[in-house]
């Protein structure tokens, strides 16, 4: 146990951990080493010396009533206050006495269980850092280089300190990759496998990675004046998301989308060309839903539960829907509402949206949307 405070700055300064915490582990080693070589029974203390830099460990037998029941039992950790009075007159009930215990005269079979001991609990702490580490990181983008990719074609990616791995189905469609490629992608689950130790999920394909793209790109989302609100994605193929302001003289979509859609095209481009309409998003849900059937143009909508009835012109029906009903689909998903069209007649006036109805930016009357929607 000579200088072992010295050996514990050494393992701290190395693997970039707090000594306090390796001498947690460190005491917890020890104590579980004493437990197999003294015995379960006891109950062990552990201090360290400062000045000596060495750490010394203590046997303590707890001092009992003399008539405790807890004496009858075969348990040598529990000692009768008769008895300890003959060693030290001044114990008391709730005392202990301590004696002091070495392991250097124990041989091999002491070094080798302390050493494997102190090796699992290092281990362990270094995980539970990693961990906690990157459990903050969710959703945060992340820069690696692909080391493997096995039969099931799951990437795995080198990462600082931690090797990740892509499933194939977190994989925008289309895109293929080899050992050496720099990847992009977002944390999206981190967890604690029995065997493996810490493992981190990344994605190409969840719409927090859109977010993550549009936070780096949009200088206006990064400082919190543009809000995402909401996003949907079909990977590689289309995305919408729905952006507010806090300030009235930031235009949230104009910013999103940058001058001449540079902003939205960069974001586009790592993602293999999907296409994204960035919408404004409105509280009042008529509206929002309105304004996430775009590029239709939407003449009314009725909310029933989490249902939304809406009604458009046949010409716009195929809008609404987009190909292969993408468009429909991503609404719903941005919304969260499920989505039913009404196909209406269109008369010889001039057909209007939603939107011409009503002013959402100007109105801040309640009871005057109330009336506009209440008979839709």
């Amino acid at each position: 146990m000579e200088k072992i405070v010295d050996i514990i700055e050494s393992i701290a300064n190395e693997k970039k951990l707090q000594i306090q915490d390796v001498k947690e582990r460190v005491v917890t080693a020890i104590t579980n080493t004493a437990k197999k070589i003294y015995g379960y029974e006891f109950g062990y203390d552990v201090k360290f010396d400062s000045v000596s830099k060495t750490v010394k460990l203590y046997q303590k037998i707890l001092i009992l009533d003399n008539e405790d029941e807890r004496l009858k039992e075969e348990c040598k950790n529990f000692i009768s206050l008769n008895d300890a009075k003959q060693i030290d007159s001044s114990l008391e009930i709730g005392d202990a006495l301590t004696y002091e215990l070495s392991f250097d005269n124990l041989g091999r079979t002491a070094a080798g269980i302390l050493s494997k001991e102190l090796d699992y609990h290092i281990q362990k702490l270094i995980e539970e850092k990693i961990f906690d580490k990157y459990k903050q990181k969710i959703g945060k983008i992340i820069f690696g280089v692909v080391t493997h990719i096995d039969s099931d074609e799951n990437t795995f990616i080198e990462v600082d300190d931690i090797k990740a791995i892509m499933p194939r189905k977190n994989r925008i469609k289309g895109e293929k990759f080899k050992v050496g490629s720099v990847v992009k992608a977002v944390i999206k689950n981190v967890y604690m496998d029995k065997i493996y130790g810490v493992k981190v999920e990344i994605s190409r394909t969840t719409p927090k990675f859109l977010e993550a793209l549009l936070s780096a790109e949009v200088p206006e989302i990064k400082d919190g004046s543009v809000i995402i609100q909401a996003s949907s994605r079909i990977p590689g193929e289309r995305a919408k998301i729905a952006v507010t302001s806090s300030s009235p003289n930031v235009d949230p979509v104009g910013a999103t989308v940058g001058t001449k859609g540079v902003r939205i095209n960069a974001v586009s481009s790592e993602l293999n060309g999907e296409n994204i309409d960035v919408i404004e998003f409105a509280a009042q849900p008529e509206i929002f839903i309105s304004r996430a059937m775009s590029p239709a143009i939407v003449s009314s909508v009725k909310i029933d539960d989490k249902k939304a009835i809406v009604s458009l012109v046949s010409e716009q029906k195929s809008k609404a829907i987009g190909k292969s009903g993408i468009n429909i689909r991503l609404a719903s998903m941005l919304t969260g509402y499920e989505i039913e069209l009404n196909e209406i007649v269109k008369n010889a006036n001039t057909t209007t949206s939603i939107e011409d109805n009503v002013d959402v930016k100007k109105s801040n009357d309640l009871t005057d949307l109330k009336k506009l929607f209440g008979d839709l």
